[in-house]
């Protein structure tokens, strides 16, 4: 494909980069992804993602703008409260790139429709803010074969890993299984500060980028986390776990059905 002289200025400074260039650009432009959830991770992956150029962008949330999400759901502002989220982001990032076309999935994610949604795009995005749904997003993603960023926030603190088929470790070489219910809170009970989901969800985006750039290293084999009041980076080498539910050598997850918590409860964080 060739470059129009618009596309040549708007991409201009990851062209002269050596890492992603007119090549790199193309492949972002050719490329997609899928962010599920529209909410404090997904709102700045989704911004980040459209604005790279990535050609074909899906967002998946089945909820409506509310006033507080505001405090850090950036892609969304005060006259979208109401709205589905999944409008509200696709009309900034329209507003961002009209070069990039964005699919909305208004719906819950579960067990019965993950594995046709994944299915249409290069990398996902895990933007949802509950276990039931990360470790559903994990098994389909593995069962398929398709890369995926997971992260997760809490009050001061974040964490962020990527699995590539073959490449490394998977969610449940970590954890196994979920939490018992209301062993951890979600944000809306502990709280969060709003520029976390900016850090971690930009993150995502960069991982996203890097895969279909082909760009660096990825995530894959390591859990980043960040500690926001210390200011502190750490990575945690992981390893594969030969015993792991769905990567294993012996999978008891065949399906996303055999997901110990298959549905997506909606929440983002």
């Amino acid at each position: 494909m060739a470059f129009s002289n618009e596309q040549m200025e708007r991409y201009s400074r990851h062209i002269i980069l050596k890492e992603i260039g007119v090549k790199g650009q193309r492949r972002l432009l050719e490329g997609s992804a899928l962010i599920i959830g529209a909410g404090g991770l997904g709102a700045p992956a989704a911004l980040y993602l459209a604005a790279a150029g990535v050609g074909r962008i899906g967002v998946a949330d089945a909820d409506d703008v509310e006033l507080s999400n505001l405090q850090r759901q950036v892609i969304h502002g005060t006259p979208d409260v109401g709205k589905p989220k999944v409008r509200s982001a696709m009309e900034r990032m329209k507003a961002i790139n009209p070069d990039v076309t964005v699919e909305t999935y208004h719906t819950f994610v579960n067990a019965g429709n993950i594995m046709e949604l994944i299915s249409k795009y290069d990398f996902v995005i895990d933007g949802t803010d509950n276990f039931s749904a990360k470790f559903l997003i994990n098994d389909a993603c593995v069962i398929a074969r398709k890369p995926f960023s997971h992260a997760g926030i809490l009050r001061f603190n974040g964490q962020t890993m990527t699995y590539v088929p073959g490449a490394g470790p998977c969610y449940r070489c970590l954890f196994p299984s979920p939490p018992p219910p209301d062993a951890i809170p979600t944000c809306g009970q502990a709280g969060i500060v709003g520029a976390m989901g900016g850090v971690i969800g930009s993150l995502q985006a960069m991982e996203a980028i890097k895969y279909i750039t082909n760009a660096g290293s990825l995530l894959t084999g390591s859990l980043l986390t960040y500690d926001a009041l210390k200011m502190e980076f750490r990575g945690v080498r992981l390893s594969a776990r030969r015993d792991c539910g769905v990567c294993g050598e012996h999978p008891s997850i065949t399906a996303p059905a055999d997901c110990a918590a298959p549905v997506c409860e909606g929440i983002t964080a």
